[in-house]
């Protein structure tokens, strides 16, 4: 399963305003080492180096299409093609940016309270997850996926388990001075109607269940998946679809 660089970005906008939420809400002042986990084509990194101009910002990424995109974006900064779910700190750092990258990884209950461990004293680990899974746009990728010819491959394509913020502030509060956990909706307007939608999640929830399928197969999918989509998200009288996405943010702070 790949990442393109180019279909991610095609709603850089959108994705990057909770990204710099999130990343204004960091209390940590002082700050010499910063890192993006999952750092894509760069821009969450991009809000990052903004915010701490005198730091040493880096970025960390799976995908060596995104790592690429980001050293053409930033060429200043170093970027490293690396599986976060496994990266280890140099040395302390005093920001650990994590932006819609860690809800691919499983068993959060030893990832979070590692990233923390990684942290300088003060330091921050910051976290935005789309907490989506049951909006529309997922059961519907599920549905079609269990109903049509596909199935044998691909009906039993499940995201990694999220969780509440209650499991998160319960997990990080022994390790922390201070854990703030939020939850909040964004209403993206998208100009494109439902294709656009569907176009979104091409860019993300929709790549495990694209990715077994061949061009056929994956043509057939989108077609059914825009009918469903079609009618769950109505377009407004101009044409444009307000995609509901609601996220939980994490700052904990050593």
């Amino acid at each position: 399963m790949t990442w393109s660089a180019r279909t991610y970005s095609v709603f850089e906008q959108e994705r990057t305003r909770p990204v710099r939420d999130l990343v204004a809400a960091i209390p940590t002042q002082t700050t010499r080492t910063a890192v993006d986990l999952g750092c894509g084509p760069g821009n969450s990194t991009e809000v990052l180096a903004a915010r701490y101009p005198q730091a040493e910002v880096s970025g960390v990424d799976s995908s060596d299409d995104m790592v690429a995109a980001a050293r053409q974006r930033l060429p200043g900064l170093a970027f490293e093609l690396a599986d976060i779910a496994t990266w280890h700190a140099t040395r302390p750092c005093d920001v650990i940016l994590a932006n819609a990258s860690l809800q691919w990884l499983p068993d959060h209950a030893t990832l979070y309270p590692r990233l923390v461990a990684q942290l300088a004293e003060g330091g921050s680990l910051a976290v935005q997850t789309p907490d989506n899974l049951e909006e529309p746009a997922h059961r519907l990728a599920r549905e079609v996926a269990a109903s049509g010819p596909w199935a044998h491959k691909i009906a039993g394509v499940r995201h990694p388990p999220r969780h509440e913020a209650a499991f998160y502030y319960q997990l990080l509060q022994p390790h922390c001075s201070t854990v703030d956990v939020w939850r909040t909706t964004y209403f993206h307007p998208l100009a494109g109607g439902p294709a656009a939608v569907v176009e979104w999640f091409k860019g993300s929830a929709l790549r495990p269940f694209m990715a077994p399928l061949d061009e056929t197969e994956k043509a057939a999918f989108l077609e059914r998946y825009l009918a469903a989509v079609t009618e769950a998200y109505p377009a407004l009288p101009n044409g444009t679809v307000l995609l509901p996405f609601p996220r939980l943010f994490i700052v904990a702070t050593r």
